[in-house]
């Protein structure tokens, strides 16, 4: 692939990630395995609310194509094939669900040196069709994207970005939701390993006038210890902890509270924990199972009775 600039849906992701990844509250139990024949295996059971799911996917890696087949409680299996460099500096997407036919789905990205173009488009007689395009560089970048449905002949979205990326920093601003909303987004690194960072977030809602502001960080203790923070401007406080056990092994505690209801009795207590093992090709031929835990945590309050 081309050192070009990347797609559309990479502006604004490192900062989103910071402040959204490994934040979770859904109680779920997760279990994976990756053979050294490029084999993965992950079994999940979850619970959001008062439902429940659980899925089993596995996913396997030949030559240039990677296939994903995900087989869930409702008896629907999805199953997803990228293609890479079918054709010069070009990965193809197909994807499709059974029992769902109209589910099916090609996506095709281009990557060249200045540009980044993507085309996506349900494969039924009236399909949604996505596509976004991307100029540039890998320091500086202009994106925009569109999505038109054949049926109401009517565009169902246009967004656009521009992304600045430096070693130490990142800077992306988009106006999305049919420029409806705006949201900018700095990520800052202080240290060469990227593992002490902070995240500003500035989100404004034209048609409701709402705005919300979202600040966190990233510290490194040590070299096994990371904690995260966010809080935003309505009260929402979030803490993560994670610390690696053994090489590829982590244990992670998050948690959040609305710091504007402290004085509130708790209502109640939601945990989530992960387990996860891990496979892994030693230097002599041996494969290794690896385990990671992660407990999630998070506290509501409501007011006295």
């Amino acid at each position: 692939m081309s050192k070009g600039p990347g797609l559309f849906t990479d502006i604004g992701k490192k900062a989103k990630d910071l402040l959204t990844r490994d934040y979770n509250s859904d109680q779920k139990f997760s279990i994976s395995t990756y053979s050294a024949s490029g084999v993965a295996l992950t079994s999940t059971a979850l619970k959001k609310g008062g439902v429940h799911a659980a899925d089993v996917a596995t996913q396997y890696k030949y030559k240039n194509a990677l296939f994903d087949v995900k087989i869930d409680t409702d008896s629907s299996v999805l199953t997803t094939v990228t293609l890479t460099e079918i054709l010069p500096s070009t990965k193809a997407i197909a994807s499709f669900k059974v029992p769902d036919y109209n589910s099916a789905k090609l996506e095709v990205q281009y990557f060249h040196d200045h540009a980044t173009v993507t085309a996506a488009a349900a494969l039924k007689q009236n399909p949604l069709i996505d596509i976004t395009a991307t100029l540039g560089s890998p320091v500086i970048s202009f994106g925009a994207e569109a999505g038109y449905d054949t049926t109401s002949k009517a565009f169902t979205k246009y967004n656009a970005g521009i992304s600045v990326t430096k070693p130490d920093a990142c800077l992306s601003i988009i106006l999305g939701d049919k420029g409806d909303s705006l949201k900018a987004s700095y990520l800052h690194h202080f240290d060469e390993f990227k593992r002490t960072a902070a995240v500003g977030e500035v989100y404004r809602k034209f048609s409701t006038n709402e705005n919300t502001i979202t600040v966190g960080g990233l510290y490194a203790i040590d070299h096994s210890t990371a904690v995260k923070a966010k809080l935003n401007n309505h009260g929402t406080l979030g803490a993560l902890l994670q610390h690696e056990v053994l090489p590829r092994s982590l244990v992670t505690v998050s948690s959040e509270i609305d710091t504007k209801a402290l004085e509130k009795h708790p209502r109640n207590n939601d945990r989530r924990i992960q387990i996860k093992t891990v496979s892994t090709t030693s230097q002599f031929g041996l494969v290794d199972q690896l385990l990671v835990i992660e407990v999630h945590s998070q506290r509501r309050f409501s007011q006295y009775c």
